[in-house]
């Protein structure tokens, strides 16, 4: 069950019940707005009375969020709307695999995906995810991501050995870090 509310000066926020929150909990995102999840012996005046409460909050969220759209929009102008999922897929492991054998790594498999919050992850079984998206960021960049999941295979964590053992082959990691932080509204 759902309903919308008007809060002045923000516009519209979804309340919804939802049968897994333990408290009331408020979510802004880029391109879908403002959430208040209400559980179960909470009533959606209580939810809409909270939000009011949080609007300064939830106002500091949606202009970060209307940032991070406007961003998103700007990558889409400069990187094209048309993304070829099959070319993405065949140039992301082709690299893949390529850095794979010059510093030899071992993975399972691949899997090329939409992802919306993640660039990429590496599961226990050595199995790679890799956000389509990759395939739009510049080739350092690229690289860098492919190379830490990588090193996932190696070390299942973000441990010092393992930022050391990346470094040793991608370069300056903090940098790079950096770098993709501009780049993160292709998430959305």
């Amino acid at each position: 069950m759902a309903r919308w509310i008007e809060i002045e000066g923000l516009g519209r926020v979804l309340v919804e019940r939802s049968a897994r929150a333990r408290r009331m909990n408020i979510t802004v995102r880029p391109f879908r707005g403002v959430r208040v999840a209400v559980p179960r012996g909470v009533s959606f005046e209580e939810a809409a009375a909270f939000a009011r409460r949080k609007r300064d909050w939830i106002a500091a969220q949606l202009e970060k969020a209307r940032r991070s759209e406007a961003q998103h929009r700007a990558f889409e102008r400069e990187c094209g709307l048309r993304l070829n999922p099959q070319a993405a897929r065949d140039k992301l492991v082709a690299r893949l695999e390529e850095l794979s054998r010059r510093h030899g790594f071992v993975y399972n498999r691949v899997f090329v995906r939409r992802q919306k919050t993640r660039w990429g992850s590496c599961s226990a079984r050595r199995n790679i995810s890799l956000n389509i998206n990759i395939v739009r960021l510049p080739p350092e960049l690229r690289d860098y991501i492919l190379l830490h999941e990588l090193m996932h295979t190696r070390f299942l964590n973000h441990s010092r050995r393992f930022w050391t053992e990346l470094e040793k082959i991608a370069g300056d990691v903090k940098a790079l870090n950096a770098r993709m932080k501009r780049y993160s509204a292709m998430l959305l």
